[in-house]
């Protein structure tokens, strides 16, 4: 009797769990094409801001990373991706660490790729299609012609809406995720410095400012 509970508790759980879910995967095609719609509109005027404000070559370097900070801090999602690159060790940190990592992480992002934006000079962003993965996430399929291979690169931009506001909360490149990647070298470090998200934010701290003097 005990047993026969427990399944039908199982299987009420299950149907609870399915009637909760269900409406969070389905919505209505004109939704989805809107959604997606405005996904490839979000993504096109990104990367003509990108190419307008960073690919001047007379543009001072530091000029160049302010612009390209107010642009990642308007596109993408900022808090959230940092959060989910610290993975669990984010529940670990104090206050004052979780906001300081923000920062660095924001840094970090900055440094390391206003120069590969600035590096697009010439090149083509062409949206080849956009998928509703839910009501409220889209994937923009890109193809960036670089001018220095000739090669196209598979870029795929995973955004994320919540009404009319958009963001981007994750890039994958030629199948590479930006936040797993990061996430699973984050995690490294944490280990490598005993669990303790000090020593990630340490290592953060001498990684943005190398890549500040470096210009790399």
């Amino acid at each position: 009797m005990l047993d026969h509970n427990r399944t039908q508790a199982a299987l009420k759980g299950l149907v609870f769990i399915f009637v909760l879910i269900l409406p969070l995967g389905l919505a209505p095609p004109s939704v989805a094409a809107e959604t997606q719609e405005m996904a490839g509109s979000f993504i096109r005027s990104l990367a003509d801001q990108a190419i307008k404000s960073l690919t001047q070559k007379d543009t001072p370097r530091d000029v160049k990373i302010k612009r390209f900070r107010t642009l990642f801090n308007d596109s993408f999602a900022v808090r959230s991706i940092g959060r989910f690159v610290l993975g669990r060790s984010w529940r670990k940190a104090s206050k004052e660490e979780q906001t300081e990592y923000l920062k660095l992480f924001e840094d970090l992002m900055v440094v390391s790729y206003v120069d590969r934006f600035s590096r697009y000079a010439g090149d083509v962003l062409v949206i080849t299609r956009t998928r509703a993965e839910n009501p409220r996430n889209t994937t923009v399929f890109t193809k960036v012609k670089t001018s220095s291979t000739g090669k196209p690169a598979k870029v795929l931009w995973r955004v994320g809406s919540r009404g009319k506001i958009m963001k981007i909360v994750d890039v994958i490149v030629e199948g590479v995720s930006m936040s797993q990647t990061l996430r699973s070298e984050f995690s490294s470090i944490v280990r490598q410095k005993g669990g303790k998200v000090s020593g990630l934010i340490e290592e953060l701290r001498k990684k943005t400012k190398s890549l500040k003097a470096s210009g790399q």
